[in-house]
């Protein structure tokens, strides 16, 4: 919306002296001759008045330079070399990205010269390179709005469609995984779970562009209730339940995201490709080739390689008790092979087809205590609980999350 600002100019047509003394008539007459001019506030584009001026809007292209996009706008080389000089320390030219957008303001005249090119890196921020009377390079940062925000909503179809529909940003929804990832199989959401979270957000000019820590959260899930509290002891901070315990398990409750249980592990399964009826000792999950995988635990590689059953696969051991092994990689990640420590969450390879599959997905095997058991029914074990020093301060956070929890509508 723009609006009018209005500037009033007083014309007194007759010089007046200080000593002058007017009647009314005259006074009538000298304030008619005082007039409103209406002043039009300028349009602004990046904070640059552009009603004298054009303005022509692109997308970078692959490998394209700035000299070759100002090119067409009567820029010389040795002005582009100029800009190059002014932008250091300030924005790399070498990285303008293909695909985004930029915006010239130029002159109105047959060679469009050009006054400003403006290039946004991202939602935050914005460059402008001027090159109207001298030539300069400004990074100019949006101001930006953190708030605490909360939702409460009931599952109809998933936990993405449920944040949506609770006027939150989908950056919310993997946050809310990495939460109860130990608590909650989002493999087999069902109607009715239900959850409330009050979470940072940091938007600029209305827009979401990041959202921060949960600072508690509340699942309803399979009739359990689990709630989760963010609380930094001073040597880490994590999400620990209602009595201090953490929140998070030795394993992640599966080794993808957002994608759907096609097979479960049986002791008589109909094999879809040998065609005979045999044990599946594993959790099939199916998903788009090249969806990364990841290791549900910490652990070392053991196996990393092809076979002509299990095609690409990894196996991993965890600890003396745990080992997990993900099977049908279209490849596995750089730099993992036998004797490499991972990291809980770590990506090991990508969904495949290859070895005995009719499809993309992961067959994934658990063994506890050398025997292979069904990854969905392991009773996981938990990490370290609050400090027993920081335990007051816990149960106060608490106290104070949770009840903020319980009031959300």
């Amino acid at each position: 919306m723009r609006f009018t600002r209005f500037l009033v100019l007083t014309l007194v047509v007759a010089s007046v002296s200080q000593s002058c003394q007017f009647s009314k008539k005259e006074q009538l007459a000298l304030e008619m001759d005082t007039v409103q001019v209406v002043v039009p506030e300028p349009t602004l584009l990046y904070g640059i008045p552009i009603d004298s001026f054009d303005v022509f809007e692109g997308k970078i292209k692959w490998g394209q330079s700035l000299s070759e996009i100002l090119e067409d706008f009567a820029i010389t080389n040795e002005q582009i070399y100029a800009l190059a000089n002014s932008a250091k320390g300030i924005f790399d030219v070498r990285l303008l990205k293909a695909g985004y957008k930029y915006t010239i303001i130029h002159n109105r005249d047959s060679l469009k010269t050009a006054r400003q090119f403006i290039f946004e890196p991202d939602k935050t921020e914005y460059v402008v390179f001027n090159l109207a009377d001298s030539i300069y390079v400004n990074l100019i940062k949006r101001p930006k709005l953190f708030e605490e925000k909360t939702i409460s909503a009931k599952v109809e179809s998933s936990v993405y469609e449920s944040v949506l529909a609770a006027g939150a940003s989908p950056l919310l929804v993997d946050k809310l995984v990495d939460v109860f990832a130990w608590q909650v199989d989002f493999f087999r959401i069902q109607k009715g779970d239900e959850f409330k979270v009050i979470y940072e957000q940091e938007s600029v000019e209305g827009e979401v562009v990041s959202v921060g820590r949960i600072l508690g959260a509340y699942f309803k899930h399979f009739g359990h209730e689990y709630y989760a509290v963010y609380f930094d002891q001073g040597s880490n901070a994590d999400y620990f339940d209602e009595e201090g315990n953490s929140m998070r398990k030795a394993f992640l409750k599966a080794p993808l995201n957002y994608s759907r249980i096609s097979s479960r592990y049986s002791p008589r399964r109909f094999h879809p490709v040998q065609k005979r009826y045999k044990a599946h000792l594993g959790t099939d999950y199916a998903a788009p080739t090249g969806t990364p995988i990841r290791t549900v635990g910490d652990g070392v590689i053991v196996e990393a390689r092809y076979g002509k059953y299990n095609g690409n696969y990894v196996k991993v051991r965890h600890n003396s008790t745990y080992t997990t092994q993900y099977l049908h990689m279209s490849k596995i990640a750089k730099g993992i092979r036998p004797g490499v420590t991972v990291k809980q969450g770590q990506t090991i390879g990508f969904v495949g087809s290859t070895g005995l599959a009719t499809g993309p997905h992961l067959c994934f095997r658990f063994w506890k205590n050398k025997k292979q058991v069904d990854a969905l029914k392991v009773d996981l074990p938990s990490i370290e609980p609050i400090n027993p020093a920081r335990l007051n301060d816990y149960l106060h956070t608490k106290n104070v999350i949770i009840n903020k929890l319980r009031h959300i509508e």
